[in-house]
């Protein structure tokens, strides 16, 4: 059978679902394996469940199975990227769909959400659902565009060389960001050259293809990149480029705010790499080069560059200023990326999605400038550093080290083994269950609590004793 064909059946269906678990009568079931399941093995409970057709492998054992509404394909993951990119090119019949991809080491979910907030608040807008960006969540992604859609946002994550070069034929983007590039995933990548290099696909398709970067202007990495593929379609964004001042927080007014320069958003002056839109800049107080006052509900000065992009994006698409400055402040959160969660007792900064080398530095950086009596680190290992581990790590210690807190609480074996000398305010423990034993027999009150570190650190089990 065609992907013309599948596609034929897709579309006079519910949708596609990959997990029996989750599976509704009239779906089609995509049977994936990996190497601990086989979806295979449950075709006969997915037409059980009233699966409108069921895709399966060729030569499975399932494949057999005498049921009209069995598909059989060579292989069930490239016939969901393949339909994934057919459905992105013909779910509007009359028109184009703009589709943007972000990617970059930290900060792409946030501004992700950023992004689809401020273009919510004039258009029809899907996005990548949580962090569903990989070979798998990018295509499921897609097949979530509808005939009314007006702009699709796909957020792309990459563990190993050829990830985002992959996932850019499936997305064939027509515009794309990244957010910045550090060191993560160094165990795929092998060294900081190899993340550049794998994240900058996205450029290379973009510039290619005669197509938008929305590009931080301030930012060494990502600049050197374009430089260096000669790219000339582009709109910038940066905290010197927009004119932009952190305004000063404390524990009553703890999220980031900015002030930044009104014209710095306008199209004016920007010479040949900026297109000129006709952006609305009605509201703002009436002053068209005054200033704009973002209030975020974002915890860490990193999260400017993400609140940036959004507008920049905000204004590529028309959208009003004071819509898209208000998209913005009413955005909160979730996940555990960037909350201040105030308990009965205490006051916690949770950031403990995930971690990296550059995003603990920026936390830690953060942490150390607000002012609190009491404040404690609870910081997580960081994974699949590879052969930089150990490094990496005895980085964040000597941080950690030099940083004026009560107390230093460490999970992970990466810490531990470093740790040489106990010291009276810095504890390991191996799991973060451990760690919440602990906190389970002290009467922490009062506190300025930080927690990160990587998934594999489950640092997000502390939070209820806490």
């Amino acid at each position: 059978m065609t992907i013309e064909q599948i596609y034929s059946l897709f579309r006079s269906s519910k949708g596609i679902c990959t997990d029996t678990r989750k599976l509704e009568k009239g779906e089609i079931f995509l049977a994936l394996s990996g190497e601990n399941f086989d979806g295979n093995t449950y075709a006969e409970i997915a037409l059980d469940k009233g699966a409108s057709y069921v895709i399966v492998k060729k030569d499975s054992a399932f494949s057999h199975l005498d049921d009209s509404r069995l598909i059989i394909v060579e292989d069930t993951l490239k016939t969901l990227q393949d339909l994934a990119n057919y459905h992105r090119h013909n779910v509007l019949e009359a028109r184009h769909l703009p589709v943007l991809a972000l990617t970059g080491t930290n900060g792409k979910t946030t501004t992700k959400e950023l992004i689809y907030r401020v273009l919510s608040s004039k258009y029809r807008v899907i996005a990548t659902e949580g962090n569903l960006n990989n070979d798998i969540g990018v295509p499921l992604s897609l097949l979530k565009i509808k005939s009314d859609t007006d702009i699709a946002i796909i957020e792309m994550g990459a563990n190993h060389p050829d990830d985002i070069a992959n996932l850019v034929k499936i997305v064939e983007p027509d515009m794309g960001l990244i957010t910045n590039v550090g060191k993560a995933h160094l165990q795929g990548f092998l060294n900081f050259e190899g993340v550049c290099k794998a994240k900058a696909k996205l450029y290379d398709y973009l510039i290619e293809h005669s197509r938008l970067i929305f590009a931080n202007h301030d930012d060494a990495n990502l600049q050197a990149m374009l430089k260096e593929r000669n790219a000339k379609l582009l709109e910038y964004y940066g905290i010197e480029y927009n004119d932009v001042q952190i305004l000063e927080t404390d524990m009553e007014h703890p999220f980031l705010r900015l002030s930044m320069n009104n014209s710095s958003l306008s199209s004016e002056g920007k010479g040949d790499n900026v297109n000129n839109y006709g952006a609305d800049f009605g509201g703002l107080s009436g002053k068209r080069h005054g200033r704009i006052i973002v209030n975020t509900n974002l915890i860490g000065e990193y999260n400017t560059n993400n609140v940036l992009a959004a507008l920049v994006i905000a204004r590529h698409f028309n959208v009003n200023m004071d819509d898209a400055v208000s998209a913005i402040s009413s955005y909160y959160p979730q996940n555990n990326r960037s909350q201040l969660l105030k308990t009965e007792y205490n006051t916690l900064i949770v950031d403990a999605y995930n971690a990296n080398p550059s995003s603990m530095s920026l936390a830690l950086a953060n942490f150390q400038k607000i002012e609190h009596k009491h404040k404690i680190v609870c910081i997580g290992a960081m994974g699949e550093l590879g052969n930089e581990s150990n490094s990496e790590h005895m980085k964040i210690l000597d941080i950690l080290l030099s940083m004026d807190v009560e107390k230093i609480l460490l999970v992970g074996q990466s810490f531990c083994q470093l740790m040489k000398e106990k010291s009276p305010n810095i504890l390991c423990f191996f799991t973060s269950d451990d760690l919440k034993k602990y906190l389970e027999t002290q009467l922490i009150r009062d506190s300025l609590i930080l927690i990160k570190g990587s998934r594999s650190t489950k640092m997000e089990n502390i939070i209820s004793v806490l």
